[in-house]
């Protein structure tokens, strides 16, 4: 499987004030990035998502994903931000770190699954969130994301 997630695609110390705002960030640098070819449209398909339920987990993690023709490749993109924003979670906290996935629309069955469930374990994995948490390093929390993505 390939790559999904490199020091590229994390964004750390990020000042930004809602969860929309924070959604348009991950669909302008995922446009930058070349893993979509419409930042409006893999916004209206990641709002598309949102509305549906809570894509906010806990202790400060949310998974927004969104299936797209947009959405050109798979990937995951990490944003921390400097303070927590309003965002439906589970556990009713404001989010401060979104780990986005990006897949395109002829990948929306196994791709999408896959991140979706690689992700939500990593997220059940204390000693995984305080290391996204602890490093300001957009190179560690990439390879940790990626080495919980690939595992099998």
């Amino acid at each position: 499987m390939s790559q999904f997630v490199t020091e590229a695609n994390v964004f750390v110390g990020q000042s930004i004030a809602s969860r929309e705002e924070l959604i348009r960030f991950v669909c302008e640098k995922a446009l930058e990035l070349g893993y979509a070819s419409d930042a409006d449209a893999a916004y209206g398909a990641f709002m598309a998502r949102e509305a549906m339920g809570e894509t906010g987990m806990t202790d400060g993690f949310a998974v927004p994903h969104a299936k797209s023709a947009a959405i050109t490749a798979p990937a995951v993109l990490v944003v921390k931000n400097d303070h927590p924003v309003e965002w439906p979670s589970f556990d009713g906290k404001p989010v401060d770190i979104a780990i986005a996935l990006l897949v395109p629309d002829d990948e929306a069955g196994n791709t999408h699954i896959k991140l979706l469930s690689k992700t939500a374990v990593l997220l059940m994995r204390d000693e995984f969130k305080n290391l996204v948490r602890g490093s300001e390093d957009a190179k560690e929390i990439a390879a940790a994301v990626e080495a919980g993505i690939s595992e099998e």
